[in-house]
């Protein structure tokens, strides 16, 4: 039996507590909404573990078409350029908001803001905070903003498990808690879950993260976009940490370089070396870790005895590792970092489902095409939190049909949908590879046991590849190498993307026939 939380009836439900969904709640307020999170506030997210920060075209010399050029071309042709501009275009005030907010931002000796250098920049433009700590010193403050405004209730140990659904438009949500099953009431509900890195093995997410969000708008019949692109951020700490420790693009962008086991800069060869865009140098070192061999950063003349006071956190997880940056070399390899497909939305975050909103890295707007720029992710959720609040507030409230009770769905397991995700859809692909996790991982999602939640995303990204007959961005594959003529974003509701996976044959039974 499920408890029904009356009291809390017709409020803003927002899931999760990250970035984006901790700016929704503030932007909302005095509106009242509700904070869903399986966590404590702002704990086990990704917006609280970023090292560089927020980029906004703001220091001199720099503008906002600079910006979005630098993001159009990382982006590789995918972008949704009127989208891109709009969002770069309200850095400086999401800027503004987060220090309103509380949020206090490093600046130098001037009184400006010291502003950081990372891959495919053309500028200096990454405001931080507390040097490489800027995700949890933002976070931090949110939190306690959000604790201070008396209208939001917070929901902390609540894990989302279904939207509920009058037709097809959004009732409530369920929820499991240490009690049991509760039911939400709502018509407006913000998903802002975070990403996908908890399907692999190699990532710097927290494990916990498996596109939860995703499978919740998916099986409540939202479109989802781009679902291909994942982005493996070229430089995680290789150790036996896990999730894997993150050496920040402000490390290269500070002057470190990267050599092989030889010593050789290997990236020189390559348009922007270490400062190319992050699919290019994540091929490049998958590339040296292909052959046998290893990778690593070297700061120590670059940055040397500065490099603790400047990245103190990196310097903390590199000497947990034993490792000191100043007189040693940093081992490194790529990690799944961050997920531009998503649950597809508008430019206010609103998905195809009527009461549905999505923020953040949940959701997929356009802005990062088929790579995403550094630093544009706290960006986008920064603005695509305040603008979906904005746009709730101003939609009329709706009374639904009475709830009725749902059986709770069983607790999300991703462990046998892991290994099929990170053997075959990884940093490089192919087409045999693709068909093979789509034959490993339909039954699961089609099945009512913990792995289909996590098998459901893992299914998508798996379909989405295997029609992407090209290499694009952080989409590369081995037997279409070149980019096609014609592109285009893709859309497609699990509905679909389950017809296409029945049709698909199996590898080795296509290989053999």
């Amino acid at each position: 039996m499920s408890e029904r939380l009356d009291h809390l009836a017709g409020r803003t439900v927002i899931v999760g507590s990250g970035l984006a969904g901790l700016m929704t709640a503030l932007t909302l307020a005095p509106e009242p909404s509700v904070i869903v999170t399986r966590a404590a506030l702002g704990a086990e997210t990704s917006s609280a573990w970023a090292q560089g920060g927020i980029a906004a075209s703001i220091g001199a010399g720099d503008s906002a078409a600079l910006h979005l050029a630098d993001t159009l071309a990382a982006g590789d042709g995918l972008c949704d350029r009127t989208v891109a501009a709009g969002i770069i275009a309200e850095a400086p005030a999401a800027i503004a908001a987060l220090e309103q907010a509380g949020v206090r931002f490093d600046r130098n000796a001037t009184g400006e803001f010291s502003l950081g250098l990372e891959a495919a920049h053309n500028r200096r433009r990454i405001v931080h905070a507390e040097g490489d700590g800027s995700g949890a010193a933002i976070i931090a403050a949110l939190v306690r903003a959000v604790a201070q405004s008396p209208a939001i209730s917070m929901l902390e140990g609540f894990e989302a498990r279904r939207i509920l659904m009058d037709g097809e438009e959004v009732a409530g949500l369920l929820c499991a808690t240490a009690d049991g099953a509760a039911i939400l009431p709502t018509a407006k509900v913000v998903l802002a879950t975070g990403g996908i890195g908890g399907l692999y093995d190699a990532t710097t997410n927290p494990i916990g993260n498996f596109g939860q969000g995703i499978a919740l708008a998916a099986r409540a019949g939202a479109e989802l976009a781009d679902m291909e692109f994942v982005q493996f951020h070229p430089t995680a700490l290789d150790s036996r940490r896990r999730p894997l420790a993150l050496v920040s693009e402000a490390v290269r962008g500070e002057g470190a370089l990267l050599v092989n086991e030889s010593g050789e800069r290997f990236m020189v060869r390559i348009p922007g070396a270490e400062l190319a865009p992050r699919d290019v140098v994540a091929r490049a070192i998958s590339a040296e870790i292909a052959r046998g061999g290893r990778v690593f950063l070297d700061a120590r003349d670059a940055l040397g005895s500065r490099f603790a006071p400047r990245f103190p956190v990196i310097a903390a997880l590199c000497g947990e590792a034993g490792i000191d940056p100043a007189k040693d070399l940093i081992p490194v390899r790529p990690a799944v970092h961050y997920h531009m497909g998503g649950v597809a939305t508008d430019a206010n975050g609103r998905s195809s489902v009527p009461g549905l909103w999505v923020a953040g890295e949940a959701a997929s707007t356009g802005l990062h095409g088929a790579n995403r720029l550094a630093s544009n992710s706290l960006l986008e959720a920064a603005v695509m939190g305040m603008r979906a609040a904005r746009d709730v507030a101003g939609m009329p409230a709706r009374t639904g049909s009475p709830l009725q009770s749902e059986r709770l769905p069983a607790l999300a397991d991703a462990s046998l949908v892991r290994p099929v995700v990170s053997r075959h859809l990884g940093v490089l692909r192919n087409g045999g590879a693709v068909q093979d996790a789509i034959a490993a991982l339909l039954p699961l999602a089609e099945s009512d046991g913990p792995a289909a939640d996590p098998a459901i995303v893992a299914l998508l990204i798996a379909v989405f590849a295997g029609l992407r007959m090209e290499s694009r961005g952080a989409h590369a594959r081995t037997d279409f190498p070149l980019k096609l003529a014609d592109i285009k974003r893709r859309r497609m509701r699990l509905s679909q993307a389950l017809e296409i996976a029945r049709a698909t044959p199996p590898y080795s039974l296509a290989r053999s026939a």
